[in-house]
């Protein structure tokens, strides 16, 4: 969430902020609401100066009394404590103002807070400007397309034609947009994961978590997922709980209001679970194989950093990210999203898309994102500088390290052979038990 004090103060600003990420939101319910508290701020600040100059007379008047109790007339007394409970009754009834002021200030800052929630967050400087995905900025590129001297298939083909990947079951099971794999397909899923989780926890320094694959409302709101994109997650029926759309909301959430010493950061997790998304308003892309899916299998990697040098780790768990895909020797380049394209909550993303023969194009494997403070404010994570200073908000950072389905699609398209088999990348071999080539399994004998 922005900084609700920068938002009041710099609402032209945040106009602008919406028109470059091509937002078209109604502000003026938020401006009309911030001139009614400036005002009853106002009004509530000069009756507390008035109840202060108020108590201060009534002091005076009391300590006359005392001092002159002996010397005084009854009739001179008598209008000091006139004088006194006139003021007394005066500074009731500006209490009584303050009060009800304050109570209407409180209610708007209630009535403030969900049009807050709705604001995204604020591109960092170096974010290419654009309105489209066609606007993002290519950063680089890794490897070279293999060429083919055959037709390469899509996954979906491959996979049904091996008899390792299942669609039709899948929805006979759960409905569209769900899959089987089987046998060597759901070893092949297993290894990648496997093999991910070892590289990022035994070279790149991240502590492998498992966490729920639950989580509570506020989890969610912490890290952005609501109250925005509530049509887009799974809920339980009878609890507040929600099935997680990635790893990022658990493992983001273990450091919800928390303070972390500045000295241990960062701190780098990975987590290896299912994720769960409705994917509303994505009917019609997508439709067939794996690419959308309502649940599929992901390694999150999350970083928790002082602001100083958030920047630094976006590139390092970017380069970790990318590290899988050179490992698996599959071509693929680095995006710098535009204004136009940037997640609700980031404030700048790289994302990786990987080439997939089968389909002719790049397409995306992990979304690398600095948030900045923007969901540690909502979650309330901080951090203390050296010499026990005072906290300040961290920032947070995640990305998929991969998402395992779209890497086994990459896999299985990639290491086509003209014989409708599938080689197995050589880092993934021990994690196959030593299988080097997927094969469609022979007939049974009759």
């Amino acid at each position: 969430m922005l900084d609700p004090a920068f938002v009041r103060d710099h609402l032209d600003e945040v106009e602008a902020l919406l028109r470059v990420r091509g937002l078209a939101m109604e502000l003026e319910p938020l401006r009309a609401l911030d001139r009614e508290r400036r005002q009853l701020t106002r009004q509530a600040d000069e009756l507390k100066q008035r109840r202060n100059r108020i108590s201060e007379q009534i002091g005076a008047f009391q300590r006359q009394l005392k001092s002159e109790t002996a010397g005084t007339e009854p009739l001179q007394a008598e209008a000091i404590q006139q004088e006194r409970e006139k003021l007394q009754a005066e500074s009731r009834a500006v209490g009584a103002n303050i009060q009800a002021l304050d109570e209407r200030l409180q209610a708007l800052e209630q009535a403030l807070e969900p049009l807050l929630q709705t604001l995204p967050n604020r591109p960092h400087r170096s974010v290419p400007a654009g309105g489209s995905a066609a606007e993002n900025l290519e950063v680089r590129r890794w490897g070279e397309p293999r060429p083919f001297d055959f037709d390469p298939r899509p996954h979906w083909e491959l996979g049904a034609a091996l008899g390792i990947l299942d669609l039709e079951a899948a929805a006979r099971i759960s409905g569209a947009r769900f899959a089987v794999y089987r046998g060597a397909g759901a070893r092949l899923e297993r290894a990648l994961a496997n093999f991910m989780l070892d590289l990022h926890t035994q070279r790149h320094g991240y502590t492998e978590i498992l966490p729920p694959s639950l989580v509570s409302g506020a989890s969610l709101f912490g890290t952005g997922q609501l109250p925005k994109f509530e049509a887009d997650l799974f809920r339980c029926r009878d609890d507040d709980l929600w099935l997680i759309p990635t790893a990022e909301v658990p493992l983001t959430n273990l450091f919800a209001g928390r303070v972390l010493e500045e000295s241990a950061l960062p701190v780098s997790v990975t987590a290896y679970t299912p994720c769960f998304r409705r994917e509303a308003g994505s009917y019609g892309k997508d439709v067939r194989g794996l690419i959308r899916q309502h649940q599929f299998q992901k390694v999150e990697l999350v970083k928790i950093s002082a602001p100083e040098n958030s920047y630094d780790h976006l590139e390092k768990l970017t380069r970790d990210a990318a590290a899988v895909l050179e490992a698996l020797a599959l071509p693929y380049r680095v995006m710098a999203l535009c204004t136009g394209d940037l997640g609700f909550s980031a404030a700048k993303t790289y994302d990786l898309e990987v080439w997939l023969p089968g389909q002719q194009a790049y397409r995306e494997i992990s979304s690398c994102s600095n948030f900045e403070d923007f969901q540690a404010r909502r979650a309330n994570i901080r951090c203390r500088p050296p010499g026990r200073g005072k906290t300040r908000l961290a920032h947070t950072l995640n990305g998929s390290g991969l998402a395992i389905g779209r890497t086994w699609i990459a896999v299985v398209e990639n290491y086509q052979q003209p014989d409708g088999s599938v080689l197995i990348p050589e880092v993934l071999r021990p994690y196959m038990g030593g299988l080097e080539r997927i094969e469609a399994a022979a007939p049974a004998a009759s």
